[in-house]
């Protein structure tokens, strides 16, 4: 009985290395990359059959809304070839668009919802004809986005762009690039799932399972990085808001990873290459937002010190302590000046 138990056990860990394994590959994927494979497992012929018996659907993210990228030659040049109906910011297109209203237009036509052109006119109270106007352009926008030139020299290092990071009255809110990817969850209806694979031939009830299985890792894989980016926005708010590197708190991989119940292999290849857009324009990696103790800590210190180059290292080991409540010894404070390479070595025992 004993060795039973310790069968199963080892199995059931087995089992659960080779799912972190499994996520951990699609949490490195590119954006890019994993589009693709969304779009692969949707032209499955089970993922059709499942779709339009309604056992699976798509849930949208809560709050989830797009935008184009403005660097890295991705974004839709609208005063160009194709979409001249924004050029100015005028014209009949747009006074349409701003008379459905924000909400409503994300709602109904940036969000995939499953709605006809009819359903969509009643929901904007708006004519049939311009409900199609407005679908046919968001259709044309995000293409041209896709097919848009490319970056006009490549980065050194190569990373995938997730979300732009803006500000609204004063918090940090997610806009999306890849709208293939966030416009919603898979959600299975058991009864309705049971009912389209009752009468299957065994081979084909494996095919559903092995999609089914496909499409839990590929959801766990979006669930994360969203709830990742919330948890890092929600963290650095400060820093978002300001655009200060001073502002930003300590936050480890191992703290995060446990925050979201995710193995810190999982989430250290999640953010190994995704960038985020920052609210004042720059592109930058997602482990920026996920700084070390000591890297905020120099930040803090370089800043005090090159606006009062003669303090003392007691000076400002107070000066970090009144600012940011941060408790260092005087050794660490003129290590980290050293690091800096900050002052003479002849002033760091002074005091002032």
């Amino acid at each position: 009985m004993k060795f039973k138990l310790q069968a199963s056990s080892k199995l059931k860990t087995s089992a659960a290395l080779r799912g972190a394994l499994k996520l951990a590959r699609l949490a490195e994927m590119p954006e890019e990359e994993f589009e693709k494979l969304l779009k692969e497992m949707e032209s499955n012929r089970f993922f059709e059959l499942l779709k339009a018996t309604g056992a699976v659907n798509l849930a949208e993210f809560p709050s989830a809304r797009y935008a184009a990228r403005r660097y890295a030659g991705y974004g839709l040049k609208l005063s160009a070839g194709g979409l001249p109906e924004l050029a100015d910011g005028s014209g009949d297109l747009v006074a349409l668009m701003q008379r459905v209203g924000v909400e409503k237009f994300e709602a109904c036509f940036l969000k995939d919802a499953a709605m006809s052109d009819v359903e969509r006119a009643e929901e904007c109270d708006i004519t049939v004809a311009d409900s199609a106007r407005l679908r046919e352009f968001v259709d044309r926008a995000f293409i041209q986005a896709e097919f848009e030139g490319a970056p006009e020299a490549p980065a050194a290092a190569v990373y995938s762009a997730v979300a732009g990071i803006e500000i609204e009255n004063g918090a940090p809110v997610l806009a999306f690039f890849n709208r293939g990817i966030w416009k919603g969850r898979y959600k299975v209806d058991q009864e309705k799932l049971s009912a389209a694979t009752q009468g299957l031939p065994e081979a084909e009830r494996q095919g559903v399972e092995k999609l089914l299985k496909r499409l839990e890792f590929a959801d766990k894989r979006k669930t994360t990085l969203y709830r990742a980016l919330e948890v890092l926005m929600n963290v650095q708010a400060d820093y978002l808001r300001t655009g200060e590197p001073g502002r930003r708190r300590p936050l480890s991989q191992k703290t995060l990873a446990k925050s979201l119940e995710v193995h810190t292999s999982v989430l250290n290849r999640l953010v190994s290459n995704k960038s985020v857009q920052l609210p004042w324009g720059t592109e930058a990696p997602m482990d920026a937002l996920l700084p070390s103790s000591k890297a905020v800590n120099l930040e803090r210190l370089y800043a005090l010190a090159a606006e009062n180059p003669a303090l003392s290292d007691e000076a400002l080991r107070r000066a970090l302590k009144a600012g940011y409540g941060v408790e260092l010894s005087r050794r660490s404070v003129a290590q980290y000046r050293k690091d800096l390479s900050l002052a003479a070595s002849g002033r760091r025992g002074e005091t002032r």
